[in-house]
């Protein structure tokens, strides 16, 4: 329901442009978020990868077409968002219907999607899943789906279990506080793709005060094995669902060189069913977070894709005569 959004609008001297903080309740708390350009503009859902927060395209959305509506959240158990209760797991699926928990609040039937790495993923399995919700679904160094060898389904759901029982023994340890500097240094050290400053944009939702310093906001857990995996034939399955247009920006130095050994063996048949469905793949210079470090690079792509895919067909809709009768 639309009141069950909560918005602060304000001002960032960054991008010289209004925009709303957001809240959506959900059973556990709260999925915060920010909304960028008109109410009654094309809504677009902008989700992140993992471990980092809707900060993420901070740089990109002021570069796009202002007659959309962007909405990008905070993940569960990322930036403002509240974390899971304690005992459960973060799995993709549960991603998936925390996307459609925020459409409904919106009350969006029909939307365009931009995901980045685990984002990607997310907006890949929601729109096999809801196939007519999403009219164009944007990959930002991502797959939309990585495929797991079912041989090593049943170690990788014993570890991430065991990783949990581990962590639960633990769960009483208090965080370590930090300075802000050297929450940065922290946060480069873990991510090389990440520049100084689109780091300390990732920390403006990544932190949270305390006695002392700061520390930061995420949930733990966020880093234990997912233990819900799927197949490639079941990857392939949810592909051929996929009703919206696709546009895959891949860059050079980026997703495919971190994934594990096993995992790009999947990747020829699953950009493959991309291309025999006449989806766009592009490869550009740039690292993982390119969209983050140097959003013009990758925003014409963005931009015109929208307008071609999604922007442009409404305006024809909006233009056609309407019946007298």
């Amino acid at each position: 329901m639309m009141h069950a959004l909560k918005g602060v609008r304000h001002m960032t001297s960054s991008m010289k442009q209004a925009v709303s903080e957001l809240s959506v309740p959900v059973p556990w708390g709260k999925i915060s978020g920010k909304a960028w350009g008109p109410e009654n503009g094309h809504p677009v859902l902008c989700l992140h990868g993992w471990s980092d927060n809707c900060g993420t395209f901070n740089t990109l959305i002021p570069l796009l077409p202002k007659e959309c509506r962007y909405v990008a959240v905070d993940l569960p158990g990322h930036g403002r968002s509240s974390h899971r209760l304690p005992g459960i797991l973060y799995k993709f699926i549960s991603y998936v219907m925390d996307v459609r928990r925020v459409i409904d609040a919106m009350q969006w039937t029909k939307f365009s999607i931009i995901g980045h790495s685990m984002g990607g993923n997310i907006g890949g399995m929601f729109s096999a899943v809801f196939p007519e919700m999403v009219n164009a679904l944007i990959l930002l160094d991502s797959y939309g789906f990585i495929p797991t060898d079912v041989k090593e389904t049943p170690d990788v759901i014993r570890k991430g279990m065991n990783q949990m029982l581990e962590y639960e023994k633990k769960e009483e340890d208090k965080k370590r506080v930090y300075t802000f500097d050297k929450a940065v240094e922290r946060l480069l050290a873990a991510n090389q793709t990440l520049t100084e400053q689109s780091a300390k944009i990732l920390l403006e939702r990544g932190l949270v005060q305390v006695e002392g310093g700061v520390i930061f906001s995420r949930d733990f857990r966020i880093n234990l094995k997912n233990v819900v995996r799927i197949s490639l034939e079941q990857t392939l399955e949810m592909q051929s669902r996929i009703k919206a247009s696709v546009l895959l920006i891949l860059a050079e130095d980026g997703f495919e060189k971190a994934i594990e050994q096993h995992q790009k063996t999947f990747a020829s048949p699953v950009l493959q069913a991309y291309r025999n469905k006449n989806h766009t793949i592009v490869t550009v210079p740039g690292d993982h977070h390119i969209h983050l470090n140097t959003p013009e690079v990758i925003a014409p792509l963005v931009s015109d894709f929208l307008q071609n895919k999604v922007l442009c067909h409404q305006a024809k809709v909006s233009e056609s005569p309407t019946s007298k009768l």
